[in-house]
């Protein structure tokens, strides 16, 4: 009995003051969450280089090196860093995420399945940040180089239970026009269907509708936008109209938005992602250049309109990328700083026509070896054989194993030629659960300074639109 009194005494009082802590740190978090909600920006851009883990932002450093001067000149990322975030999803799903899941975090600070569109772990919908800023008062916009009912933007707009119902999440895309100014992406292919015209939906809600980079100039002030400049996402920016075209329609999308109330939007560089899936490290710099250009604009813009907040984060990293590998101690992306067309758009050409060592050379605008010229042909003469042989496999066969197409193999041949180079490493052809980078810039960047989990980004958010 002398022991347990002192014991027990001892367990009440811990008790009490684990109670008395978690009172306390509460409090401090809604002391923060007023203070932030006060000292509010009146707009909020929120940037997702989707699949950008940290390696991209330090190669975009060397990519965009002067090789001309002994410095190495910083870059707009390396000026905004402010922290990092984990991105892992909900438990059932492991330690991996997917674009559905991380931006269901980063759009409504809930951690869900792989392949979640804005619901829970029990698919039950759960607001995002946009749809509260606009209940708030606020004009809302998105802008993608995707197809705009992709995962990402999907997840700041629409409820679903799997990102591959394309055709259902633009549906409720038009259910939720209410919620929405600005959409700029791709998406033809769903929006303009055989069963449904959704743009003459859009278009009788008040919408202006453009389909061209031209007409970003040519818009009526103030007035609703849907824009859709491609069949499902834009081109590469190796091969579009214009190298930039996400700091275009980004600028077109803010003179938009702009009003008393402010704005939140979501901008996606969404095609960092699609080059680390396709081990295309020539494309991905050319939309991490886009993603920069964009961020320099919003340098300026933010100089002349102080009451603005930007940040910038990925949902994931993308294709276990490396810079150097197999123990060179190299990486030399000069060849990337030349290219002219996307090593996709090459492996189709080549996929056609009879392999010319000149033709290549033009294409890739540098002079290939014969070696390399010879591992090409070789490349298309193995895809040709892979292709034969399904055709010849048996239904079972068939159904476990993907066709082969001659068009997939010269572009992952050509993204070799190039790896090889430029000493370019790649682990998977899918993500990986690194931690990723986190910028900010504008008032109340202070916010994001650290490690946050994804979802305390939209937690941040949320307090900024007043949301407690």
């Amino acid at each position: 009995m002398k022991k347990f009194i002192p014991t027990l005494l001892t367990s009440l009082l811990v008790m009490s003051c684990s109670q008395l802590q978690a009172d306390t740190s509460s409090q401090a978090s809604a002391v923060i969450a007023d203070a932030a909600a006060v000292n509010a920006p009146k707009n909020i851009i929120m940037i997702v280089g989707d699949g950008m883990g940290p390696a991209y932002t330090s190669a975009y450093r060397y990519f965009h090196d002067d090789p001309n001067t002994d410095t190495i000149e910083e870059t707009v990322f390396d000026r905004h860093l402010v922290g990092s975030s984990s991105t892992y999803p909900a438990r059932i799903s492991g330690y991996v995420t997917d674009s559905a899941a991380g931006a269901t975090a980063l759009a409504t600070a809930t951690k869900s399945y792989n392949g979640a569109i804005a619901v829970d772990v029990n698919k039950n919908p759960v607001e995002s940040v946009l749809v509260w800023a606009k209940k708030q008062g606020k004009k809302t916009g998105m802008v993608v180089t995707s197809q705009i009912n992709h995962a990402t933007p999907a997840s700041y707009l629409a409820h679903n239970e799997s990102r591959n119902n394309y055709n259902e999440i633009a549906d409720s895309f038009l259910e939720s026009a209410d919620n929405i100014d600005v959409m700029l992406g791709g998406g033809w292919q769903y929006f303009l269907r055989k069963d449904v015209n959704l743009v003459d939906g859009f278009k009788n809600k008040g919408f202006q509708y453009i389909d061209n980079y031209g007409q970003l100039n040519q818009l009526t002030p103030q007035k609703k936008v849907l824009g859709l400049f491609a069949d499902k996402g834009l081109p590469w920016a190796l091969d579009d109209s214009n190298k930039h075209r996400l700091s275009a329609m980004t600028k077109a999308a803010i003179s938009q938005l702009e009003n008393e109330q402010g704005y939140f939007m979501l901008v996606e560089a969404s095609q960092v992602d699609w080059g680390g899936h396709s081990n295309d490290i020539a494309s991905a710099m050319a939309e991490m250049d886009d993603l920069a250009k964009t961020l320099e604009y919003l340098e300026a813009y933010i100089a002349k309109n102080p009451n603005t907040l930007v940040v910038l984060t990925a949902d994931h990293s993308t294709g276990g990328f490396t810079i150097g590998k197999d123990g060179d101690y190299l990486w030399q992306p000069d060849v990337l700083r030349s290219m002219i067309m996307s090593a996709e758009t090459i492996g189709k050409i080549l996929a056609k026509e009879q392999i010319i060592k000149a033709n290549v050379s033009k294409m890739l605008n540098f002079t290939i070896t014969d070696a390399e010229f010879q591992a090409l042909k070789a490349a298309k003469a193995n895809a040709k054989k892979s292709l034969a042989d399904y055709n010849n496999a048996s239904a079972a066969v068939k159904k476990q194993t993907r066709k082969p197409t001659i068009k997939r193999a010269m572009h992952l041949s050509v993204n070799n030629l190039i790896d090889q180079r430029s000493i370019t490493g790649w682990t998977t052809f899918g993500h990986t659960g690194v931690d990723v980078p986190v910028f900010a810039m504008g008032k109340q960047k202070e916010l994001f300074q650290g490690l946050s989990d994804n979802t305390e980004i939209a937690s941040k958010i949320f307090q900024l639109l007043g949301k407690k």
